[in-house]
């Protein structure tokens, strides 16, 4: 049989291999990734504490101007109404009086006209500098919806902007704006300043988060990505652990938050040891600085590349998409991408909501963010068993399920037991915590490489969408305590059922292109199940069509024909194919999809491929030879096949 073949051009993911899929490269990077990683926890939660609740009532200091030299206990007891429980009113006062002070004149009562007084040992807060009390309490929640809101626009645009310069540029920009504008916060005059400044703190966390979990992704092999994506979302749980301990030590709210954000600015130095991704490189057509990235890793990794390998590397070929846009012109695509956007929403909103309420609980703030940090860490950790044994969509459906069922039962003993409400909520935290890491890693694999960041963008962008609302959740608990916790558990409900509706990813290299139908794995699959011939020489099938359009339903059953007469008749045939074959994947890892045409699951057709049977030299039965070529021919298009007498 001739056998007519090009020289194949050596991919991203074997060349990966031969460089190690986690040597100290990657090891590195890890690192390197793990630092900023820390330190955003206190972007996230740090205002938990710099604006917590504070004792105060109305400024009354109108009596003092009577001269009947009271203590403050007595005039408390004289200017301040009390509440039905005995305390007293913290946002009204009785109505000043001018003249001789008559107690009985002290009926009517007002909203608090010369300010509030707070507790004099209290060091400044931003609730005590601003006056963030009464009608204006509200304000705390807002400036945390405002800084979603800057996640949002990060989102929006540095998102599909890292698409374009690249997950190391991205990265060095955002750490110079979490430093520069968290620092800028610390030294607000106004509370507008202080919240214009989250805003842009906000857009640099979208942005570094997005490249971070791309770039460690397109460097890392797929049997080290769960582990490597749990140890740097760990990382932000030791932050979470440590910023109750930043907190209780500083008490001041401008150091408290320079302290916290300055570490950012000394971030400098990853010019110069931060990586670039060789496979966006590729995209872009960047070759000779792709080379130059793998030979760094492999001289790290202390391996050698051959240059022949180096020589096969060719510019993987972008199509025609790579925007938002393009993520809702495949079908596949479409409904990965809105169930996924879903899912986002739904683990922001409730992570974010159960964790911005810690004040009410019922006990010490400070013991309960050490405890909601720590319990993330052994379940980010069971998280990587799970997503080994059972893979990811089980796994991510499991985690939704279990807050969602906490979130319920939160109500039945709010009013009557903290402690049990403390542990369920440390419980809906674990749980949301390992979704958040396996959603990113389910993302990462699920989405093509030249518009993954654009894709992780979009959902982030309805994430954030459910950051906005979660901090606002908690005005409606003035309405009932318990109506945002059931908000969150019939949204995270909602999100298991739905995660049953993607495809498995575990186990498989990242995809490349979408330009085959999920329905095209099944040929292949079938097809290395049911042929085991004898092999001499022969090349592997190629069951990609030239044009690398989808393969019809017909061309399914005629497959599935053709497993079955080889089943039946234990006969051996040889193909000729004359188009290069398509580029060889490992089974047991998904490489990364660099071009959006070509959906999740199309990635086991070369997979499998790869791995299926060779056919001896010879055709024992001609007519069978016939038959097999004309199946054949259908299923590859009227490849031409050449036969051997």
């Amino acid at each position: 049989m001739a056998v007519n073949r090009e020289a194949k051009a050596m991919e991203f993911g074997d060349i990966l291999q031969v460089i190690g899929e986690f040597g100290w490269f990657q090891k590195r990077l890890v690192l390197l990734i793990c630092i900023p990683n820390f330190l955003t926890a206190f972007q996230l939660f740090g205002q938990v504490f710099s604006a917590k609740a504070v004792p105060h009532h109305c400024n009354t200091s109108w009596v003092r101007k009577l001269g009947l030299n009271l203590t403050e206990e007595q005039e408390m007891n004289l200017t301040i109404p009390r509440k039905p429980d005995g305390s007293f009113h913290k946002c009204q006062m009785f109505s000043p009086v001018q003249g001789h002070l008559q107690p009985l004149q002290l009926n009517a009562t007002e909203s608090c006209r010369d300010g509030w007084v707070y507790p004099e040992k209290l060091q400044p807060t931003l609730v005590t500098e601003f006056d963030l009390v009464c009608e204006r309490a509200h304000l705390t929640d807002i400036s945390q919806s405002v800084f979603m809101g800057g996640v949002l626009a990060g989102a929006l645009v540095l998102g599909p902007l890292s698409d374009r310069i690249g997950s190391r540029n991205m990265i060095l920009l955002t750490l110079l704006m979490m430093g520069f504008f968290g620092t800028g916060a610390g030294m607000a005059p106004r509370f507008s300043f202080y919240m214009a400044m989250r805003f842009f703190v906000g857009s640099a966390f979208a942005g570094i988060s997005i490249s971070m979990a791309a770039l460690i992704s397109e460097w890392v092999g797929a049997t080290h990505r769960p582990f490597v994506i749990i140890i740097t979302h760990c990382c932000n749980s030791v932050g979470q652990m440590t910023l109750a301990g930043l907190a209780y030590g500083i008490q001041e709210w401008r150091l408290y938050q320079i302290v916290g954000s300055f570490p950012w600015l000394c971030l400098f130095f990853y010019i110069w040891v931060l990586p670039s991704s060789a496979r966006w490189l590729l995209t872009r057509g960047k070759v000779e600085e792709a080379k130059s990235e793998i030979q760094r890793a492999a001289a790290i990794n202390k391996r050698n590349v051959p240059e022949e390998l180096l020589d096969q590397l060719s510019m993987q070929k972008r199509g025609a998409s790579g925007t938002t846009l393009d993520v809702f012109t495949n079908r596949h695509l479409r409904k990965v991408t809105i169930i996924m956007a879903w899912l986002w929403f739904v683990v922001s909103l409730v992570y974010y909501g159960m964790s911005l309420q810690i004040e009410d609980f019922g006990l010490d703030i400070y013991m309960t963010q050490f405890v909601f940090g720590a319990i993330e860490i052994p379940a980010r950790f069971c998280g990587i068993l799970l997503l080994q044994r059972i893979g990811r969509k089980k796994c991510q459906a499991g985690w939704f399920l279990l807050g969602g069922i906490v979130c319920m039962i939160i109500p039945a003993v709010m009013q009557t037991s903290p402690l049990a409400v403390t542990v369920l909520a440390v419980i809906n935290k674990a749980a949301f915590g390992a979704a958040f890491s396996t959603i990113y890693l389910f993302s990462v694999e699920v989405f093509p490489t030249v518009v993954r960041q654009t894709c992780l963008a979009v959902c982030s962008v309805v994430a954030r969408i459910g950051g906005i609302i979660a901090p606002l959740a908690n005005i409606l608990d003035k309405i009932h305590p318990a109506i945002s916790v059931v908000l969150f558990g019939v949204t995270a409900l909602a999100g298991g059922l739905l995660c049953f509706f993607l495809p498995e990813t575990q186990n498989r290299d990242l995809q490349d292109d979408t330009t085959e139908s999920p329905s095209q794995v099944s040929i292949a699959e079938n097809y290395k199940s049911a042929t085991i011939f004898p092999h001499q020489e022969a090349p592997a099938r190629d069951f990609r069509r030239k044009d690398d359009t989808a393969v019809s339903p017909s061309q399914k059953s005629v497959a599935e024909d053709h497993e079955s007469s080889l089943g039946r008749e234990n006969r051996s045939v040889s193909f000729v194919l004359q188009e290069p074959p398509a580029r060889e994947f490992h089974h047991e890892d998904r490489d990364l999809q660099d071009d959006p045409t070509v959906s999740p699951s199309q990635q086991s057709i070369a997979e499998n491929d790869k791995n299926s049977t060779n056919f001896p030299q010879e055709s024992p039965s001609r007519d069978f030879h016939h038959k097999i070529q004309q199946d054949s021919q259908d299923v590859f298009e009227n490849r031409p096949v050449e036969e051997k007498d």
